[in-house]
């Protein structure tokens, strides 16, 4: 087990978190972040989705950034490579986010050793749907 996987924060996030901005989440249903959007809204989480177009997606209002949420965020969700998903973690501790997810495949050991120091939950290289899955939810 990587030490950005651990089964704590991944439970947290899974079974306690229910408000999750989507980064890079916009309306075009062949991205991923749509379909893992729409796996966390079957799975009772509300999605925000967070894009520089402020689109609303799957019925829930975009913002354009974090800091332009008006109400507070459970788990930041990133859908960036690594060389832009840490930016997303720094905001997301400025915001006050309990939590940070970066999605498969986006790993910044840096940006996760921040958040943690900062007090957060955070997961790397996986995905809700996977963590779910697992369990065989």
């Amino acid at each position: 087990m990587n030490a950005w996987q651990k089964p704590e924060s991944i439970s947290y996030m899974l079974d306690e978190a229910e408000t999750w901005a989507v980064v890079g989440l916009s309306g075009d249903p062949s991205r991923t972040a749509y379909e893992i959007a729409e796996v966390l809204q079957a799975h009772g989480k509300k999605i925000v989705p967070i894009h520089p177009d402020a689109p609303t997606v799957l019925g829930e209002q975009g913002y354009a950034t974090l800091a332009d949420v008006p109400f507070p965020i459970d788990v930041v969700d990133v859908f960036r490579r690594s060389e832009a998903a840490g930016q997303f973690a720094d905001e997301a501790i400025v915001v006050g986010a309990k939590a940070v997810w970066f999605q498969l495949r986006v790993i910044d050991e840096d940006a996760f050793d921040r958040v943690v120091e900062a007090g957060l939950h955070m997961v790397m290289d996986t995905c809700p749907a996977i963590e779910w899955g697992k369990r065989g939810e």
